[in-house]
């Protein structure tokens, strides 16, 4: 289970989600797929894990690319860790995105890849709104800073359920 904010008595700790395909588990932490194609918020070249701050979402996220077909068929992994400081997370409120397109599901430019960069080259993580889910949030990580604050890293073998792939 999701621990409970401490607002409601749980623990208080800030845990990262990310959904990767298990052929890749050994290399999950160095952002090699979102150095060699690019992401919403980095350009090639720059090293980013892309999680979120539920579940939920880090499977929505790789849905959308993958679809449930691929989820359903090829072995994933759920990684979730937590992040031993909080106070070293940016948050990038939806006002502070100088064009709330970007937060939309449109295909990324170079312009929100520059200011993405930015962002992650100033910060070992990056909290950002989904554009799956307007009601959640990305949590980038800095493969080049954050690592060393990341602890209890956790794996499990994902499976969709599969009433997600039952209609075509």
């Amino acid at each position: 289970m999701i621990p409970l904010p401490a607002s409601l008595g749980g623990t208080g700790t800030l845990a990262g989600w990310t959904l990767q395909d298990a052929r890749y588990a050994a290399t999950w932490n160095s952002g090699i797929g979102s150095a060699t194609h690019g992401g919403r918020w980095n350009s090639i070249g720059k090293h980013v894990i892309y999680a979120a701050l539920d579940p939920a979402t880090a499977i929505l996220e790789v849905a959308v690319h993958k679809g449930f077909k691929v989820l359903n068929t090829v072995a994933h992994n759920l990684i979730s860790f937590t992040v031993t400081d909080p106070a070293l997370v940016r948050v990038v409120q939806p006002g502070h995105v100088p064009n709330p397109h970007w937060l939309h599901p449109i295909p990324p430019n170079k312009d929100q890849q520059e200011f993405g960069d930015q962002l992650i080259d100033a910060h070992p993580f990056v909290l950002l709104p989904s554009a799956v889910s307007g009601h959640s949030w990305n949590l980038l990580v800095n493969v080049a800073t954050a690592l060393p604050l990341v602890t209890d890293i956790q794996f499990e073998r994902f499976a969709l359920d599969p009433r997600l792939r039952a209609k075509p």
